[in-house]
């Protein structure tokens, strides 16, 4: 990251603060279930110590990680970032990381800008998607170089790019900030163009990195790219370009990982202010529907569906337990036990239903709103909770 590289902090933040929550639970021998959620508490203080984004680092364990809203999970996750966001403030001071200056308000009248701004995110939030997950297999067919020493490719590349464009390097905070500076639609595409290629190259090459910076970057540009562009047809004031930079962040965000309730809040802490949360909403929604009719899917859960082998899958392990919400509408809802087709080495053990726990059995009717405790095969999970993300589907 030091070197310059389109990579981001909160990864690594993420990954050391989760190991920290890993180490304390093995410290006071805590049960699997606690220890996942000590695990989670970590990464979320992670997430908020590198963005001083308590709320939205609480929001994308619960909504990326977790997907459902368990008082185990998110008031333990919300402890443990506002802590760390309160240890970070006291040491770094309380300036907002995005300390971005705006003060006009978006018209309501101009909002059927940001459903053009929305579905031109989730465009390209696909395609980024589709770069990252692929570009890997060029790298693959590089018989010369190990997969440890791939770093050396952007590293290499890196030279040229800061010799002489300085400015656009690293994750790129500086650079957003001096965006509503550069007017010229065509060098913001082209910072842009240079910003997508290099992210996608650096990242898939295995350096120890995040990507949530970089696409925070990418969405400023777009941003800026859009705004400037309304500007020069006559359509926006140049004064509102500014605003455009900030929600384009929290679309791309949406778009790419999935999470518009984590797109929200964390532009919202990481920006400093809580007076553009409407437009924030409309630009992270049409930004992540466009991405859903696209094909888009969550980057991360897709990152680590790529990491699993089948001898993952095959091997049989201890008995772990997975909790799961019932939606409105799933294919589970208003169906016994018996007649669902539960993954193998999975069993109900126990459904929350508002204050009551209940045993079922076969013929127990399962509820939108039920929280079901499965016991599954610890080397299972993921390919459990796909399978139970299917049947959550909705009925046809």
């Amino acid at each position: 990251i030091g070197s310059g590289l389109f990579l981001g902090r909160e990864g690594p933040s993420i990954q050391l603060g989760s190991t920290v929550g890993q180490g304390v639970a093995q410290g006071f021998k805590a049960s699997k279930t606690d220890s996942r959620v000590l695990l989670a508490t970590g990464a979320a203080s992670g997430l908020s110590a590198a963005f001083g984004a308590p709320l939205g680092g609480a929001m994308f364990i619960v909504e990326e990680v977790f997907h459902n809203f368990s008082p185990r999970v998110w008031l333990n996750a919300l402890a443990g970032a506002i802590m760390a966001n309160f240890v970070v403030s006291n040491v770094f001071g309380q300036t907002p990381v995005l300390a971005i200056d705006y003060k006009h308000s978006f018209p309501i009248l101009q909002y059927w800008q940001l459903l053009l701004l929305g579905a031109f995110l989730g465009l390209i939030g696909r395609f980024y998607q589709w770069g990252l997950l692929n570009f890997s297999h060029v790298y693959q067919k590089i018989p010369v170089l190990p997969r440890w020493l791939h770093g050396i490719i952007p590293a290499l590349i890196l030279v040229p790019v800061m010799y002489y464009f300085p400015g656009y390097v690293g994750g790129g905070n500086n650079l957003i900030l001096s965006l509503n500076q550069i007017h010229a639609v065509n060098v913001l595409v082209l910072i842009f163009l240079l910003r997508i290629s290099f992210s996608i190259v650096s990242y898939d090459s295995g350096l120890p990195g995040g990507i949530f910076l970089p696409i925070l970057t990418m969405g400023a540009l777009l941003g800026a790219v859009y705004g400037q562009f309304m500007v020069d047809l006559g359509l926006l004031d140049q004064k509102l370009v500014v605003n455009l930079i900030i929600f384009s962040m929290a679309g791309l965000f949406s778009a790419i990982v999935r999470s518009p309730f984590t797109a929200i809040m964390l532009i919202a802490e990481m920006v400093g202010s809580l007076l553009h949360l409407m437009p924030l909403a409309v630009v992270s929604v049409v930004a992540y529907v466009v991405n859903e009719l696209l094909g888009g899917v969550p980057i991360y859960e897709s990152l680590a569906g790529r990491m699993q082998t089948k001898e993952d899958n095959d091997y049989v392990g201890e008995a772990d337990q997975l909790t799961i919400s019932i939606y409105e509408g799933s294919q589970l809802a208003d169906h016994q036990v018996k007649d669902i087709a539960w993954p193998d080495r999975t069993l109900v053990r126990v459904i929350h239903r508002g204050q009551k726990d209940i045993i079922p059995n076969g013929n127990t009717k399962l509820l939108a709103g039920d929280l079901l405790v499965l016991e599954i095969d610890e080397n299972q999970r993921g390919l459990v909770y796909d399978k139970m993300a299917r049947l959550q589907e909705a009925k046809e």
